[in-house]
C-alpha cells in the first residue's frame, strides 16, 4: 500500500520536474531515456499521463508494457488501443503519434535491442506468463514545442 502510494508520488514529480526542465531532468530511468506518454482513458476520457522508458526505431518511439513484469497489461495500453492518437513529449518536444502494438515478428526484432540496453526487461518477461508487448509510436508531427 505504501509503496503504491510513493510510486505515484514519485511519478507526479517525475512529469513536473521533467516538464519544468524540458527533458533536462528526470529525462532518464536505469541508464534507459524517458518519455512522458499522454493517454486518453478508455471509459473517464480524462488524460492521463506516465513516465517511460523507450527505445528509437528509425524515427519511431517504441516503448514496453512490462508493467514490471506483473501478471496484468499496464492500464496506458488499454487506453491507447481504444484511443491510438497519443502525445509524448521527448527532451525539447511533443510530438503527436499514432500507436501500434508490433506484430509477432516487429517485437521479437524490438526485443532483441531492448534487451541489449536495458537486461532487466528479460526479467520482467521472466516474471509473467503473457507476452510483453511493445509499442511502436509513430510520428505525425515533428514539433509541437
Amino acid at each position: 500500500m505504501i509503496f503504491n502510494w510513493l510510486f505515484k508520488l514519485f511519478k507526479r514529480l517525475q512529469i513536473a520536474v521533467f516538464r519544468r526542465s524540458q527533458g533536462k531532468s528526470m529525462a532518464f530511468m536505469r541508464g534507459v531515456p524517458v518519455l512522458l506518454l499522454t493517454t486518453t482513458g478508455r471509459h473517464t476520457q480524462k488524460q492521463h499521463t506516465t513516465p517511460l522508458m523507450y527505445i528509437r526505431d528509425g524515427e519511431d518511439y517504441v516503448i514496453t508494457a512490462s508493467n514490471n513484469g506483473r501478471p496484468r497489461h499496464p492500464s496506458w495500453l488499454y487506453n491507447l488501443q481504444a484511443s491510438p492518437q497519443v502525445t509524448i513529449e521527448v527532451p525539447g518536444k511533443t510530438l503527436e503519434v499514432i500507436a501500434a502494438v508490433a506484430s509477432p515478428a516487429e517485437r521479437e526484432r524490438l526485443w532483441l535491442q531492448l534487451v541489449a540496453r536495458a537486461p532487466f526487461f528479460d526479467g520482467y518477461q521472466k516474471a509473467t506468463s503473457r507476452p510483453i508487448p511493445m509499442v511502436i509510436l509513430h510520428v505525425q508531427n515533428h514539433d509541437r514545442s
